[in-house]
Parts: structure tokens; sequence; C-alpha cells
């Protein structure tokens, strides 16, 4: 079995003094041992092997960690600090604030006890439908695959090893263990290869994620032409392969396709079944010592590998990051104005128009409604989850910042969720978890910040997963109001709920769908009546959850279960009612809408791009209202917006992490601009997308028939009506004029890098508007049409009246196509085409000329 061994010198370390010491610990370990190293110990963590003897492999820790670093346990009483979404990171156009997210998430990650974190995820937005986008940057290869290098090389400067994931073309949820995704050569290359052969050519991540699905019939973790032909020869990939959890399913198909480790752990399909095939001679332990050299080099670069100095000396980084003041900037550069037009002006910022109240200017009063402001979605669920220590709401935000004398009103209006939120103390609950062992006998308790008990790899207490047999969660609840209060179970297992004395439920709830992760991201609820009355004593409260024995989903390690609360219901109409009436009596409204964690999320994808609920409806009574209404929208991915004309601004502040509250009272009120651009094409209804399909034919292929068209190239390609907002497109307080564009051809690269630059651009803008401004100058190549694509970009500041140049550079590889006849990258034909613009719609300058390219 040659195919992993073949490529075995890739992943010795240019440092000689950290190869000597893995190939030293590598001779010191016998079969049993070297396997050991290829798959996890637990849910998080690979070793510790030989420890204390010459072998000396420390406990390697992995953490989930797109918007920030969880570390081994999934719950609120560890906190993390909660970055903007990736999506909101893309948006930012900027490599300097993905190389602080990075920086960021190295920090974190050191002081959570983490040595790798799984991020970033450079899959591409291929259609709005994929319910997890807002974990991926962009629908474009060239934005996603800069902005993914630039976290990489923040975060591997701190020492931590990044793991870009999922290679590849893991761009959707639906059947995303099984799928087989089916797409040309050139579909592959150009598009969702991309990404990642950039990130491994210019940022060489130490650790990589195969995805869960198939590529043209071979699953990810078993991908030899992929992981070791293409990652490994034509990339020169020098790190480890890890699966995605609980992505490897066959120890000689995973041996086959180079993947170094296996997780979770401790059963994987290495262990016993690998040292059992060596054993018989179905796989020589040559190859072993292939994978486990690349698992001993990410613990020799990651600083626990004895004798082997770390990649990156020292145990903090150089100069520490404030989190809160980064996140809080971070959100605000993301903020997306994709409309501002009032009475022939702009509504926002905040109190600079008159109205008939406030003649003066000034905005005295401000009607906010919309449950987002409230409770907002500050980041998306499933990996990328994390459980900050506070997060700051849009509403306490705006309260605090608005002038003296100014008042801010709020009517929720209608709950756009069908599930039933965690009960909280907001509520009138108080609740403690208690751990049983399988005798019954209490071996823990933890006090609860809401009703969400979610406990993965570690438990409370320090028990084991092995000795737990059920958990309580109890307390009480004192109602704020009288009348019908709803209470619920959500989880998969049996249950006994207990209020007031009654018992509610007593039964088993079922897993709704066979994906794995489904019955701990998305169980089942169900919905019980409780009749309450304020002032009454406080209610004595019980939730049972007897622990599967085999595991939440068939992955053990885990627990996940909720105890939900709804608070008597008042009708959807009188709440939009409530909200339109406070609306009509101020000097503006801001409206706040979005997604919840039922419509988008990891593990499934979406059904519809419509807001959930009545949020349109309420939407266009406060417009009607009130002229002067401003929408903010939290969601992770393209939304419809059928009144989007109908208001006065539109704001999108994506799921903006723990600070969005403040960093939008900032942009809402004018003390910082909204710097963000559109990373993804909006749609303006879901019958004009050009690129639909998430879910795989009944032979389980998912065919990309569209090619290397998606985005803002396939709506181009499909020549059908206007999206409502382009690629790239977002506005600021200032205006721009672009007013030259300069192009210097370069000698191509000798060595055939193809992320040399072949030309050198200038542009120079003007801020000709009334204030300092932040611009994203969009350098396009091709012909007007599909064909036109991104090629570079950079973002430039000015004072009013200022004028900046903006230099891009020209990378080989967006000069070239692949020709899958030959199997290898041709030059496009000359001259080239230079568009120069504010989005992939908006061009104010073009060029063309002849490049010199290599044949």
């Amino acid at each position: 079995m040659d195919c992993a061994s073949r490529h075995a010198a890739e992943s010795r370390d240019a440092d000689p003094r950290r190869a000597a010491a893995v190939e030293a610990a590598l001779a010191a370990l016998d079969l049993p041992t070297k396997v050991a190293l290829l798959g996890g110990a637990d849910m998080w963590s690979v070793g510790p092997v030989g420890a204390g003897s010459a072998t000396g492999f420390g406990r390697l820790v992995l953490s989930d960690g797109p918007a920030g670093v969880r570390g081994e346990n999934w719950t609120p009483e560890d906190p993390s600090i909660a970055l903007p979404s990736p999506t909101a990171i893309g948006a930012t156009w900027d490599t300097e604030a993905a190389r602080a997210v990075g920086l960021l998430l190295a920090q974190e990650a050191r002081r959570k006890g983490a040595h790798a974190v799984l991020a970033p995820t450079v899959n591409l937005h291929r259609t709005p439908y994929a319910g997890r986008h807002f974990e991926a940057y962009s629908e474009d290869s060239q934005l996603t695959g800069v902005l993914g290098a630039a976290l990489v090389a923040g975060l591997q400067q701190g020492g931590v090893a990044a793991t870009p994931k999922h290679y590849v073309a893991n761009d959707a949820e639906t059947d995303r263990f099984s799928v087989d995704v089916r797409a040309d050569g050139r579909t592959l290359r150009e598009l969702y290869l991309e990404p990642f052969e950039r990130i491994v050519r210019t940022a060489r991540p130490w650790l990589l994620m195969a995805a869960y699905n198939s590529v043209n019939g071979v699953t990810m973790s078993e991908h030899d032409v992929l992981n070791n032909g293409v990652l490994r020869g034509e990339w020169a990939f020098d790190g480890a392969l890890v699966s995605d959890w609980t992505g490897a399913r066959s120890t000689l198909g995973c041996v086959r396709g180079g993947l170094d480790l296996a997780m979770p752990g401790p059963d994987t399909v290495y262990g016993e079944h690998l040292v059992a095939a060596v054993r018989e001679g179905r796989v020589a332990e040559e190859t072993v010592d292939v994978l486990a050299r690349r698992v001993l080099l990410l613990a020799a670069r990651v600083g626990i590998l004895d004798g082997a100095p770390p990649a990156v000396p020292g145990s903090a980084l150089p100069t520490p990051l404030d989190g809160a003041a980064t996140v809080r900037d971070l959100a605000a550069r993301s903020f997306v104005l994709l409309r501002n037009e009032y009475a022939g002006g702009a509504v926002l910022p905040l109190g600079t128009g008159g109205s008939a109240e406030s003649p003066d200017g000034a905005v005295r009063r401000i009607a906010v409604s919309g449950l987002h402001a409230s409770a907002p979605r500050f980041g998306g669920g499933g990996s990328s989850q994390v459980f900050p220590e506070q997060v700051s709401t849009p509403l306490d935000a705006l309260r605090a910042a608005v002038p003296a004398g100014t008042e801010v009103t709020y009517e929720p209006g209608p709950d756009p969720r069908s599930r039933l939120a965690p009960a909280s103390d907001a509520d009138g609950f108080r609740l403690t978890a208690v751990l049983h062992g399988l005798d019954d006998a209490e071996l823990a308790r933890a006090e609860q910040r809401d009703g969400s008990v979610r406990w993965m790899g570690s438990l409370p207490g320090g028990v084991s997963f092995a000795d737990l047999g059920r958990v309580e969660l109890v307390g009480e609840f004192t109602p704020r109001e009288s009348g019908t209060h709803r209470l619920a179970v959500r989880g998969v297992g049996h249950f006994r709920l207990e209020a007031g004395n009654r018992v509610l439920y007593d039964a088993e709830l079922q897993a709704e769908s066979e994906d794995p992760a489904a019955a701990f991201l998305h169980p089942p609820q169900r919905t019980f009546m409780l009749d309450a009355e304020a002032g009454q004593a406080p209610l004595p409260v019980r939730l049972l959850h007897s622990v599967p024995a085999h595991g939440v989903g068939g992955l053990s390690g885990l627990v996940s279960f909720e105890l939900g609360y709804g608070a008597p219901a008042v009708s959807e109409q009188e709440l939009i009612e409530r909200a339109a009436r406070t609306a009509a009596e101020a000097d503006c409204a801001v409206v706040f809408v979005g997604t919840t964690d039922e419509t988008e999320s990891e593990g499934v994808d979406r059904e519809t791009l419509a807001l959930p609920g009545s949020q349109d409806e309420l939407v266009a009574r406060v417009a009607q209202a009130n002229p002067r209404t401003v929408v903010v929208v939290n969601a992770g991915a393209p939304v419809l917006m059928p009144w989007r004309e109908d208001v006065a601004a539109v704001l999108l502040c994506w799921f903006p992490g723990q600070a969005g509250g403040e960093a939008l009272a900032d942009v809402l009120l004018g003390a910082v601009e909204p710097g963000g651009r559109l990373p993804t094409t909006w749609p303006d209804a879901e019958d004009d997308l050009p690129v639909r399909q998430v879910v795989p034919g009944s032979d389980g292929q998912l065919p990309y028939s569209e090619g290397p068209y998606i985005g803002y190239r396939a709506w181009k390609h499909a020549a059908g009506p206007e999206p409502a907002y382009w690629f790239g497109h977002g506005l600021g307080y200032t205006r721009w004029e672009y007013e030259f564009l300069n192009i210097t051809a370069l000698e191509a690269a000798a060595d055939g890098d193809p992320y040399r630059s072949v030309a050198r651009t200038t542009v120079r803008v003007r801020n000709i508007g009334p204030r300092a401004g932040r611009e994203v100058v969009q350098l396009y190549l091709g012909p007007e049409g599909p064909d036109r694509r991104l090629a570079s970009f950079a973002v430039v500041e000015a004072p009013a009246g200022g004028a900046v140049e903006a230099h891009l550079q020209v990378p080989l590889r967006v000069v070239q196509t692949w020709d899958d006849t030959h199997l290898t990258w041709h030059p496009c034909p000359g001259p080239q085409h230079f568009a120069v613009g504010r989005s992939a719609a908006d061009i104010r300058l073009t060029a063309e000329l002849e490049l010199k390219l290599p044949a």
C-alpha cells in the first residue's frame, strides 16, 4: 500500500531540530503506540502517548472555533469570547480583520488549553439554501481564500494550529454524511478547491479537515486522488489530515486516503483494527509510520513533543488583544448598509435629518420593535456555538448610547420561533442540574444559567460518562404574569416533566433525522400547558432525563436536552398593532428582524429564504406608520425582503458576536461607519435564484450541474431578473469618486507559483462626502458577463475630500483556467479586461492589457 508513503518526505519539517525530534519519537514507538496516535483518546483530544519516556507526546487538544474557541466543555459555565460569524468577517473584505480574528482565536485557544482550532470554514456559498453558510465566508473563491489564509496566518502566528475545513465540497447540510457531490474537474479546481489551494500554498496550515461527503464517488476521508494526489502531491501540504467528527468509516479506505487522525475516540476505525490489518499484511507498517509522523509533527509544532522546539516560541502572543474591543470593532466593520434613502436624503445615521416633531434634526423618540432587538442571534449553532460571558443586546446598547432626553421605546412584536426558548432567570426560573450515577446516587451538581443542559466531552464535577445514569434539572418557577404558561421538553431519550406537583410528560422522544448530529443540534420538542398566577408562591419544577446507554444519536460523550418556556400568549396581530402604534408616535422606527436557530443552523438546510413567522408583516405595518423606518437584519445568509423599497434604510448585521449590540448603536448613531460589503449576492425572489439544489437525488448524488457559475457569475450566466443586491454591494456614510486606474504587467514567476502577482494595479479614489470613510475597491477580470470574476480587492480609508490609492495585486491563478482534457492549467487568452468598481455590477473604471503569462 504505497498511496500514503509516496508523499512521506513532505511531512518532514523544515526545522532540522523539529524533524529530528519527530524521527526520534517515531523510532521509539511500537506498532500499537504508533496506531494510538492516529485516533482520538476522547471527544476532543489525542494522547498522551509515551509521557515521561523518550517519546514524550503530550495531550493534544482540539477545539471547535469558527466564531470563538469553545474548548472541551460545551457549556455556558465555561464562557468564551463570541466573535462575529465568519460570513460577517467575509463582509469586511479585510485581510487585517481576518488576521486579527486568527490572533484572537489563538489567544483564546491558549487560555482554554487547546492546541488546534477547527477553523476556518472555507466552503463556498453555492446557494443560499444551505443552512450553514453563516460559518463560511463567501460565494467567491478568491475572497474566501484570501481571508482564510489571513486567518490561518494569524492563528499560527499565535502558536496554535489552524484547521481549514471541510475539504472539499461540503456546501450543504442535507444528507451531508452520505451525499455524493458530482463535479467536473474545472468546477472543482476553479471554485471549490481554490480556497484550500491558496491557503495551503500561502499560509501552510498545520492541520486540515476532511469533509463528510463524497466527491465523484469517493468519501473525502478516503479520497486518494484529492488527498494524496492534489493536496499533498501538487500543493505540498505537509500537515496532518483529520476526519470530521465520526467521518472516518473504513480502516483500509482511510489509510489509502491518507487520513492521519480519526476523531473522536476512543473507538475509531484505526486502533485495534489497524493493528490487525498491519499484522495480517493488509497494510505496511511503513504506511502507519507516514501517518504517525504527520501527527507527531503537529504535536511538535504546537509544543507538546519532548525535544522538539515549537513553531512559535513562548506561551502567549507578543501583544495581547483586547477581546471585547476587537469583537466590537470587527462587528461594525462587517455591517452592510444596503439602503439609505429618505426624502431625497439619508435617514442614517440617526439624528442627521429633521422631522415635523424635531425640526432641529434631533431624534428625540426612537421606536424599536422586533424580538431580535432584545434577544439577538449573536452567533450560529452547531460547531460555531460558544457561550459568551455577556451578550450586548441592541436594545440595551441603544438606550445606553442615545443622548439624554432621547426616549427609546420597545415592542417585541410576534415571536418568529416555532419552538420555545430555554427557560431563564428572566422568565422566573432558578434551576440546578443534578447528575446521578447508574445506582442513582448523586454524583455532582451544576448551577444552570438557563434550561439548556448541554455537555460534550466532559461533565461537571469530573463525572465520567460511563458512570452517568440520569440527569435531573430541578428548581422553581415564579410566574411573572397570570395566565396559561407553556413548558417544553426538548431532546432525545426518556423524559419526565413535573411542574406544580403535576406530571406533564413521562415518555420517550425519538430523533427526527438519521444525521447523528441532529439529535444533539436539532432534537424534537414537546410543549405542555401550565396555568399559574403572578404573585403566587414559586412552583417546583423537575425534568428528569435518563441518559441513553448508546449516547445521543449514537454519539457517546455528550448530554443534550432543554426545558423550554413561553409566557402566556398574546395574538400576533395585537403585538404588531402595538409596534405600529408606538412607531407612529416616534421620530423614527427601528425594526429588528432575522432568522432563528430552526431556520438557519448546522445540520439542516433552509426550505425557504423568507423570514420566519410574521416578521414581514411587522415591517410593513411599522413602515406604514412611520416613513423613517430602519430595518436591521440579523441573519447569517440571504433572506427575502419584500418591503426593502418601502423602508428608509436596511442595515445587515449578520450574527455579530457578543458585542453586536454596542456595535449597532455605534453605527446607527453615526459614531462608526458601517464598513461591510456583501460577500454573497442577495436575491429579490426565490424563483429568481439561478442555483438552488441542495437535496441529492434518489441515487444519493448531488450534481453541480451549474459548473463554475455560482453566485454573481450564475446571475449573469442566467441573464434573468436582477438580484436585490449584487455581490460586493454596500453603502457608507460618505461618497466616493473613482479617479484613475493604472496597470503594470509583471513577469510571471519562474517557479510557476500560482499566487505570485502577474500585474500590479493602482486605483485612486476620492472621498467626496462630508465625513471620513472606508471604501472596498474591487478589481474584476474578464469581459462583461459570467466569466468576469473577482481578481483582487483592497480596503482604503480617507478623510472628507481626501484621495487615497488602492494597490491591488493580480495573482497568476485568476488568469488561468483548468483544462479537463490535459489535466493542467492554461492561461486565459488575452488581452485581459480589467474592471474596477464598488460591486460586481457597479463598475467605475475599465482597461485592457496584454499580460506576460506562462504557456
